[in-house]
C-alpha cells in the first residue's frame, strides 16, 4: 500500500515554512505522495453543495487561502527529493489544455518525473459561472481535455479537433519525463468511475460511502470496453488503522490518503512519525 497526504496545500501548509516542514517530514517517514486541492476563486455566499461534508460547505472560511497547485507543487519539488507531487484534484474543465500540458510537463521535468495529474469535473457552479464556462458541459469538456493532453504530451507536433477545442499542428514542450503523466480521475459518482475506466490511469473515489459502488461501476465499464480494471490504480482514504488499510487493500485499493495530522510543526512531526512507525512500516 502507498500512502499520501491530501489537502497538502491548505491552511498553514500554503506558506513556505509550513509547506517545507510538511513535505520533508512526510518524505522522511515514507509517505509516497502529496495531494493538493484547488479553487481559482470562491464566490461569496455560494449555494452549490460541497459533496464531501455534511453541511455542504468546504472546510474553512470563504476567504481561506487556496494556493495555486502548480506553484505549490513546484516549490514542494524543490525542497524534496523523491516524494510525488499530485493534484488532488485539478478542476480540468476550467483550464485550457495548452496551459495544463505546459505546466504539468514543466513540473514533471523539474521534479524528475514525480508529477501525478489528478483531475475532476468540479462541483462549484458559481465558480464556473464567474469563469464563463458552461457548468452543464463540464463532463464532456473534461473527457476531451484528457485526450488533448495526451496528444500534446506525445512526441512531436500534434493537432486536435473536437467539440470544445480545435487547433492545427502545434508544438508543446517540454514533454513529460516518461512521455506521459499518470492521470487520476477524481470523483465519488458512477459517472466518475466510468470516466476512469475509459480515460484514467487511476481513480480517486474520495467518499467511503460510495467506494464499493464506484469500484463495481469501474469494473463493469472496463468489461464493456475490454480493459483490465487492474491496470487502473485506486486511491482513497479512510481511518488510518492497519485493519482499515488491509480491508481497502483487499478491495483493490493501492494508495491510502489522509489529511495532515495537525497544523503546528510539532503536531505534524509527531503525527507523521506515528503514521510511519505504526501504519506505513507495517503495511
Amino acid at each position: 500500500m502507498k500512502f499520501g497526504l491530501m489537502f497538502a496545500n491548505a491552511g498553514p501548509f500554503g506558506a513556505a515554512e509550513g509547506l517545507t516542514h510538511l513535505a520533508q517530514t512526510a518524505e522522511s517517514v515514507g509517505v509516497e505522495s502529496l495531494w493538493t486541492v484547488e479553487h481559482v476563486i470562491v464566490p461569496k455566499g455560494y449555494e452549490s453543495q460541497y459533496p464531501y461534508s455534511r453541511d455542504g460547505k468546504m472546510p474553512g472560511t470563504e476567504d481561506a487561502p487556496i494556493p495555486d497547485p502548480y506553484v505549490w507543487m513546484s516549490y514542494a519539488a524543490a525542497v524534496t527529493k523523491k516524494i510525488k507531487l499530485a493534484s488532488g484534484i485539478l478542476i480540468l474543465p476550467q483550464r485550457h489544455p495548452f496551459y495544463v500540458a505546459k505546466e504539468s510537463a514543466t513540473l514533471d521535468q523539474l521534479s524528475g518525473g514525480r508529477h501525478i495529474l489528478g483531475i475532476g469535473v468540479g462541483w462549484l457552479e458559481e465558480e464556473f459561472n464567474a469563469l464563463k464556462i458552461p457548468f452543464e458541459k463540464r463532463g464532456p469538456i473534461t473527457d476531451e481535455s484528457v485526450q488533448a493532453l495526451r496528444s500534446l504530451w506525445a512526441k512531436g507536433a500534434s493537432k486536435h479537433e473536437g467539440d470544445y477545442y480545435k487547433w492545427g499542428e502545434v508544438e508543446s514542450n517540454p514533454k513529460p519525463v516518461a512521455g506521459n503523466i499518470p492521470i487520476v480521475i477524481g470523483g465519488h459518482s458512477k459517472a466518475a468511475a466510468r470516466r476512469a475506466a475509459r480515460l484514467g490511469d487511476g481513480f480517486f473515489p474520495a467518499r467511503a460511502d460510495t467506494l464499493a459502488d464506484c469500484l463495481a461501476e469501474l469494473k463493469a465499464e472496463c468489461e464493456k470496453i475490454g480493459r483490465d480494471p487492474g491496470a487502473i490504480e485506486i486511491t482513497t482514504g479512510s481511518a488510518p488503522t492497519l485493519d482499515e488499510v488491509k480491508r481497502l487493500e483487499d478491495m483493490g485499493v493501492s494508495r491510502f490518503v489522509l489529511p495532515p495530522p495537525g497544523f503546528t510543526p510539532d503536531q505534524v512531526s509527531e503525527g507523521l512519525e506515528k503514521l510511519g512507525n505504526e501504519i506505513i512500516s507495517k503495511s
